[in-house]
C-alpha cells in the first residue's frame, strides 16, 4: 500500500485532468453525433455511446496499469521483440484477410479485424510499438551514436520502420503510414543525431514511402493483382476532391463540403448540443473522422478550440517531461508520444479544414473507436509513469539509471 500511496503522490494532474476532460467530451460528442443516424436506421441511439463508455473505462484501467508498472519492464529486449513480431503478424494478417475474405474490404481498404463489439486496427498499436522500439534501440545504442557510428546503428531500425510503413500502405492506409514515418523522424532527431544525418534518414523514409506508393500505383493497373489487393481509385478521388471540393462535390468532395457547412453553421458559439444539421445524413459517419466538424457546429469554434487546447496541453506537457528527463529512454518515449498526438491531430484537423487530404485519421480521445482510445490511454499512462519516475529522481537526488 505504501508503494501505491507514494506513486499517487507523484501523479501529474497536468496530464491526467486534460485526458479525463477529453474522454468525457468525446463520450458526449459521440452520442450527439451518432444518435440521429442510429434512430434513422431504427437502432438504439445509445449503441455507439455505450461502446465508447466501455472503451473509456478499459482505457482508464490500462492507463493506471501502465502508470503503476515499473517502467524498466518496458525496457527489455524480449518485450520489444515480442511487440514487433505481433505488429508484423497483425499487419500481415490483414493481407491474408483481404485474400481469403474480400468482402471485409470497405472502400477498397482492409484496416481492422472485426470481432463484433470491438474492431482492432493494427496500425494503432503499431504506432506505440515503433515508439517503444526506437526508444529501446536509441537508448541502448546511445554510446555508438556518440562515436558517430550511425550507419551500423540506424539501418536495422530504419528497415523495420519501412517494413511497418509498407504493410500499412498495403491496407491501403496512407495516413497511417505517414504518421508512422513522422514519429520515427521525430525520435531520430530527438536522439541527438546530427541534423544532417536525421535529414538523410528522413529522406530515406520519404523515398521509401514514395517508392511504395508508386509500386502500389503500378500494381493497380494490373487486373489480376487488383483482384488480390482490392485497391480502389477512391484514394485518387480523395486527392482530387481535396483540391476542388465544391467542383467535385458529387465525386468525393461531399465530406469536405459538408464539413465546411457544419463549421460555418456553428459560428463562434454553435447551434447548441444536439442541434447539428450536417449529422443528419449529410456528413457520413459524423462520429469518427469528422466529429470535430459536428462539435464546431453544435458548440461553435470556441468549443472546438477548447478541445484542441486540451490536446495541445497534453502534447506540450509530454514534450516538457521528455525534455526534463535524465535518461534517453524516458526522453524518447515522451517525445514519441507527443509526436503521435501532434501529427494525428494535425491530420484530422487539416483534413476537415481542407488544408490536407482526407486520410481517415481519428481525433485523439474524441472520435469513436476502441483501438485508438486504448492505445492512447496506454501512451498517457506511460507518460505519467515517466513523470512520476523523474519526480522521485529529483527528490532523491540520485542519478537516473536503467536496470
Amino acid at each position: 500500500m505504501s508503494f501505491l500511496k507514494k506513486k499517487l503522490q507523484h501523479l501529474d494532474y497536468w496530464i491526467l485532468l486534460p485526458y479525463l476532460a477529453l474522454v468525457l467530451i468525446g463520450i458526449v460528442m459521440v452520442y450527439s453525433a451518432s444518435s440521429a443516424e442510429l434512430l434513422t436506421l431504427r437502432s438504439s441511439p445509445f449503441t455507439y455511446v455505450i461502446r465508447q463508455i466501455a472503451f473509456a473505462v478499459v482505457g482508464l484501467f490500462l492507463l493506471f496499469f501502465c502508470y503503476f508498472m515499473k517502467i524498466h519492464l518496458w525496457y527489455s529486449r524480449r518485450f520489444v521483440i515480442i511487440l514487433l513480431v505481433l505488429t508484423f503478424l497483425s499487419l500481415l494478417g490483414l493481407q491474408v484477410l483481404r485474400i481469403i475474405h474480400p468482402a471485409a474490404a470497405q472502400n477498397g481498404a482492409v484496416g481492422w479485424y472485426d470481432f463484433g463489439f470491438f474492431n482492432v486496427q493494427p496500425v494503432e498499436p503499431a504506432k506505440l510499438s515503433l515508439v517503444l522500439y526506437f526508444a529501446f534501440i536509441l537508448g541502448r545504442k546511445e554510446m555508438f551514436l556518440r562515436r558517430n557510428n550511425y550507419l551500423k546503428t540506424l539501418w536495422p531500425p530504419v528497415v523495420i520502420a519501412l517494413g511497418v510503413m509498407f504493410l500499412t500502405l498495403l491496407q491501403p492506409d496512407m495516413g497511417g503510414a505517414a504518421i508512422l514515418g513522422f514519429i520515427v523522424a521525430v525520435m531520430l532527431f530527438a536522439s541527438g543525431i546530427p541534423w544532417i544525418v536525421s535529414l538523410g534518414v528522413g529522406g530515406i523514409l520519404l523515398v521509401g514511402l514514395g517508392t511504395a506508393i508508386n509500386f502500389l500505383g503500378q500494381l493497380s493497373s494490373s487486373s489480376l493483382i487488383l483482384k488480390v489487393l482490392h485497391l480502389r481509385l477512391y484514394q485518387f478521388d480523395r486527392l482530387r476532391a481535396f483540391m476542388h471540393p465544391f467542383a467535385l462535390e458529387k465525386h468525393g468532395g461531399a465530406q469536405l463540403v459538408n464539413s465546411y457547412y457544419a463549421i460555418n453553421n456553428g459560428g463562434w458559439f454553435g447551434r447548441g448540443l444536439g442541434n447539428s444539421i450536417q449529422k443528419r445524413g449529410y456528413l457520413p459517419e459524423p462520429y469518427t473522422d469528422f466529429i470535430l466538424s459536428i462539435t464546431a457546429e453544435e458548440l461553435g469554434v470556441i468549443g472546438a478550440s477548447i478541445i484542441l487546447l486540451l490536446i495541445g496541453l497534453l502534447i506540450v506537457r509530454s514534450f516538457l517531461i521528455g525534455m526534463r528527463s535524465h535518461n534517453t529512454y524516458h526522453m524518447l518515449i515522451c517525445y514519441g508520444i507527443s509526436a503521435m498526438l501532434f501529427v494525428q491531430t494535425l491530420f484530422n484537423v487539416g483534413g476537415l479544414l481542407g488544408l490536407l487530404p482526407i486520410t481517415g485519421v481519428t481525433l485523439p480521445f474524441i472520435s469513436y473507436g476502441g483501438s485508438s482510445m486504448l492505445v492512447l490511454s496506454v501512451c498517457i499512462g506511460l507518460v505519467l509513469n515517466v513523470s512520476a519516475s523523474e519526480q522521485r529522481l529529483r527528490e532523491s537526488q540520485v542519478p537516473s539509471s536503467l536496470s
